[in-house]
């Protein structure tokens, strides 16, 4: 070896411990705070007898899907084989914990895209930290999650989240970016203000390319629950890792069926949702 080894895991894990012992108290309040996110969105969920809430998809599919009937058809029928393998309640589960982190990735995820399209330093700093997120083993996302929240949902949405955050970040940012610069220079020519010429003239034209991003986001989430699993995060995940514990076949195909109609239905419903 020609120069020593730098101790770059030991570094890392230092900051970890030293964040731990130091903002312990925060953490555990952005840990209660999003444990009630999840659980009550969950509880909403649940709410809902399972044929009611199936009626509910297959309406929101028909006129997102701009009264597509096989979309609707496919939508309910999904769902009710989701009843029919007993999976309900991990489905709803599973549900609740995708739709909390991707929003909350998405909220956090669009206005940083936007500032990274209206300033280059900001461009340059974020590309290579993007870069990171996505080529980093999606496993080595629940080491730091489980070491500052423990087990549960909670660590596997925050994971969840820094997992499925770059494509809504890179899509929005290619979105503003092209823009034409005509629309630009009109917007400008009639005296809009920042604030008028983002809502009204670059968001609504970056809208499909944030789109999606949108999809790819909740498509992301939805992969990394599964993974999630292995810290705790309950749901059909936490059953196909049960499967495979105990080796059974069965119980394994029926979880991972289930999340793949999850993931067909909101990967359909998104798409109709964009823009053409």
């Amino acid at each position: 070896m020609i120069l020593p080894k730098i101790p770059i895991g030991n570094y890392v894990e230092s900051s970890v411990y030293w964040i731990e012992l130091h903002f312990g108290w925060f953490l555990d309040f952005i840990s209660d705070f999003l444990d009630i996110v999840i659980t009550g969105l969950k509880d909403f969920l649940m709410f809902f007898p399972p044929l009611v809430f199936m009626l509910l998809f297959a309406a929101l599919a028909y006129f997102t899907g701009k009264k597509n009937l096989k979309l609707v058809a496919g939508t309910f029928a999904g769902l009710l084989l989701i009843e029919n393998m007993e999976l309900w309640d991990l489905s709803m589960e599973t549900l609740a914990l995708v739709l909390s982190s991707a929003i909350l990735a998405l909220i956090i995820g669009i206005p940083v895209g936007i500032l990274s399209a209206k300033s280059e330093v900001l461009n340059h700093i974020i590309r290579p930290v993007l870069d990171l997120m996505q080529t980093m083993p999606s496993f080595v996302y629940l080491i730091p999650a489980l070491i500052f929240f423990g087990l549960g949902n909670v660590p596997g949405m925050i994971a969840t989240v820094v997992f499925a955050m770059p494509p809504a970040i890179r899509l929005t940012d290619l979105g503003v970016r092209q823009i034409p610069k005509e629309l630009v220079e009109v917007a400008d020519a009639f005296g809009s203000t920042p604030w008028q010429k983002l809502v009204k003239v670059e968001l609504p034209v970056a809208l499909p390319t944030i789109m999606a991003g949108v999809n790819q986001c909740i498509m992301l989430a939805l992969s990394m629950v599964v993974i999630a699993a292995m810290i705790g995060a309950r749901g059909l995940g936490y059953q196909v890792l049960f499967g495979i514990q105990r080796v059974d076949i069965g119980l394994g195909f029926e979880a991972g069926l289930g999340i793949v109609i999850i993931a067909v239905v909101l990967d359909r419903l998104t798409q109709h949702l964009s823009p053409r």
